[in-house]
């Protein structure tokens, strides 16, 4: 008799991601075998993970291991990473380390624990010499990722959700975003897994866990249970789009230049809206703008130089980036 058709499933979906790992990375050097961290909150998605990577990880050329973080923002969060990774260490990972991040206060409470988490993962990949780190989202979390994208009215890369293969050559790898909640909980449930739930997810303090509890269920109710599948579908459509918009706008950059480089506004003028704006923002990006302050609004100002002159002076944008029209030319420059 074969596992329960929960555990098949994660197990299926992690060995996929361990094929694509070592296709990437292929070595012949024995000692150099790739190895491969999942990252554990403790939680029922990433024990799963955690137990899936250890169990495909025995058959395959590679060494499987893991990192929990305790961002300290609870009494006793430290005795529970130190738990995790206690767990991750019984499942036959190793090496196991928890890492205690401090968790800063830029762009909301949600945003600086996930930018400390990200930054404490890469160091651990670095240290460790990682071939990829796993994260343990689901299907319903994507869908939570398309919803926040969409109140945000940022665009259809905000639509896109998360990637299945993201960060510094494709570190990060999210093998169950095809998978919903429900299967990989089942899945734990199976295996008898002890997980824990971060009091966080239920907090209703936390963007996230209010759309988590009332936002989607709400949904459901009024538009049926295909409502999350949906919007993972949404997110990779948006993915492809949002793709190829920005290789238009890479190959469109070269031909909006004159001779010697500036850009101009006759010829912007003429490319879609959506390729002009992904321009005018790599533009702006390259003069020194940082890329997380940049908003849709100010790419609009600039856009105006273009399809709205009234002889409006010059723009300030974030990094001390100036962007003004002169003589049928967009000069942009940090000031």
């Amino acid at each position: 008799m074969g596992p329960h058709p929960a555990v098949a499933a994660i197990r299926l979906a992690v060995r996929r991601v361990l094929h694509d790992v070592l296709t990437d990375h292929t070595t012949t050097d024995a000692e150099h075998t790739p190895l491969v961290l999942v990252a554990c909150s403790g939680g029922a998605d990433s024990m799963a993970l955690a137990s899936a990577l250890a169990f495909e990880a025995r058959k395959l050329p590679l060494r499987a291991g893991g990192v929990t973080v305790d961002h300290g923002l609870q009494d006793g969060s430290d005795t529970r990473a130190a738990e995790v990774a206690g767990r991750m260490t019984a499942l036959g990972l190793t090496p196991v380390e928890a890492v205690t991040v401090t968790v800063g206060r830029e762009g909301g409470p949600e945003a600086a624990a996930r930018d400390a988490r990200y930054a404490a993962l890469d160091a651990a990949a670095e240290r460790h010499g990682a071939t990829a780190v796993l994260l343990g989202h689901t299907r319903d979390d994507q869908a939570e990722t398309v919803l926040l994208g969409l109140a945000r009215g940022s665009g259809i890369r905000s639509l896109s959700g998360m990637a299945a293969v993201s960060g510094t050559s494709g570190r990060y790898r999210r093998p169950f975003l095809q998978l919903d909640r429900q299967t990989v909980r089942k899945a734990c449930i199976a295996q008898e897994l002890a997980v824990w739930d971060d009091p966080h997810n239920t907090d209703p303090a936390y963007t996230r866990s209010r759309l988590r509890h009332e936002g989607l269920p709400a949904l459901e109710k009024a538009l049926g249970k295909g409502v999350v599948e949906a919007l993972a579908r949404t997110a990779q459509l948006s993915r492809d789009d949002a793709d190829a918009l920005d290789t238009w706008a890479a190959d469109a950059e070269t031909a909006v230049r004159d001779e010697a480089g500036a850009l101009e506004c006759a010829k912007l003028f003429g490319l879609p809206p959506a390729v002009r704006r992904r321009v005018l923002r790599r533009a702006v990006i390259a003069e020194g703008a940082p890329a997380g302050s940049l908003f849709a609004r100010h790419i609009e100002e600039v856009d105006r130089l273009i399809t709205g002159w009234r002889g409006q002076g010059a723009i300030n944008l974030p990094g001390r980036v100036e962007a003004r029209r002169q003589g049928g030319r967009l000069v942009i420059r940090q000031g």
